[in-house]
């Protein structure tokens, strides 16, 4: 299979957005989402405190403003007519001036100019100044528009999320056989991932690039009476027989993720953590049963809540049910009683009710799937049911 986005589908999303711009009115558009910039011109980057852009001018033709020291790194990867560069941040000069000048030259000057940030931001130690604040040009908010156009995954899409399926499934393999008691959460996670990643990088090849982690199984501190909380932290805990494990695993496979987790048991589980699970589990069994595309996503929340409310645990809930996956862990729209958004073939999601009973544990599986013609695909496919989730 083809392990990354091919430049023909990149160009697509380039002509698709620029389409757009006319239809909201703009005449060009800068953008400076690093998840958004990724998706239009195949350029990973790790943002820092030095301002990244992507920008569209007047005459459609694409630029990417970068640091001097990802220039040539965008030369060779992204898919774009031009790549423009400053020396440093914060520099004698500051980059937002070269920006004003790349813009200028450009033709954005009294042009309507759509925007998904009105300037850079960084938690990195940046400051700058707005671009509306050295610019003369009317603005036109572009915040959701890229976001929007990633809702339905294409055909290759797809492919790179059920890739990743696949290895983390493996690593959720190795993960379940070595959580035994006396052993530490981190010694576990560390093994699991290793042996997974190793055994991926050598099926997948050279061409593999994850463009975000590796394989890797995580607990990140969801054991025993900590796993009540639904996003605890890794503790370094050790587990001990009849511990409650809310686990999870994947892998990113050109930038693509996808969403495993797992409700688990140390050797053996009481009659009260069996009752819940089971719970949880028929719960997901509602979940997937309400996916239809041309419904909203709230319908799917509805539906699980009202299985909550009817089996009494609704006081033991502290999330919504799901949300779409893709370049990102955590994307729009969601399985929640506010999001109205319809469901379509192509979107992927996660599925996760969760309970969560302070002392004893929390309860959650989470699977990543897709929305079809009819209903949905599961992509993950590790096994859900109790028997299987005892770790011996």
């Amino acid at each position: 299979m083809l392990l990354s986005i091919p430049k023909s589908e990149i160009l697509e999303r380039q002509r698709k957005f620029i389409s757009q711009l006319g239809q909201r009115n703009a005449d060009c558009a800068i953008l400076f989402s690093v998840t958004d910039i990724f998706y239009l011109t195949n350029f990973h980057f790790h943002p820092t405190e030095r301002p990244i852009g992507f920008f569209v001018d007047p005459s459609h033709k694409t630029h990417l403003f970068v640091p001097a020291l990802e220039h040539e790194h965008a030369e060779e990867f992204a898919v774009v007519d031009h790549v423009h560069s400053y020396p440093e941040y914060p520099g004698l000069r500051h980059p937002m001036e070269y920006l004003k000048d790349a813009l200028t030259e450009s033709g954005f000057s009294g042009k309507a100019v759509g925007y998904d940030a009105i300037g850079y931001g960084s938690s990195m130690g940046y400051r700058g100044p707005a671009v509306s604040d050295f610019l003369d040009a009317e603005f036109v908010s572009l915040k959701g528009l890229v976001e929007e156009m990633r809702f339905i995954k294409s055909p290759a899409e797809i492919e790179l999320i059920k890739e990743s399926c696949r290895w983390g499934n493996l690593a959720h393999r190795l993960l379940q056989k070595y959580s035994k008691p006396g052993l530490s959460e981190i010694e576990i996670t560390s093994k699991a991932s290793t042996e997974s990643t190793m055994a991926m990088i050598e099926t997948l090849g050279k061409d593999y690039r994850p463009h975000g982690r590796t394989a890797y199984a995580i607990f990140r501190g969801q054991i025993g009476e900590m796993s009540a909380f639904p996003h605890a932290v890794t503790q370094n805990l050790i587990l001990k027989k009849g511990d409650t494990l809310v686990t999870g695993a994947a892998a990113d496979v050109w930038g693509y993720h996808s969403e495993l987790e797992r409700t688990m048991f140390v050797q053996e589980a009481s009659k009260e953590q069996e009752k819940y699970f089971h719970i949880m589990y028929d719960a997901q069994e509602v979940a997937f049963a309400a996916i239809k595309p041309g419904e909203p996503c709230s319908v799917v929340e509805q539906a699980v809540q009202k299985f909550w409310k009817e089996s009494g645990v609704e006081h033991l809930v502290q999330h919504h049910t799901g949300h779409a996956i893709g370049l990102l862990g955590h994307e729009a729209p969601f399985f929640d009683l506010g999001d109205q958004t319809i469901m379509q073939p192509g979107m992927v999601f996660t599925v996760e009710p969760g309970i969560y009973v302070r002392g004893l544990g929390g309860f959650r599986h989470s699977d990543t799937v897709l929305v079809t013609e009819n209903g949905m695909e599961m992509l993950t496919y590790y096994p859900r049911d109790f028997d299987s989730m005892i770790c011996y």
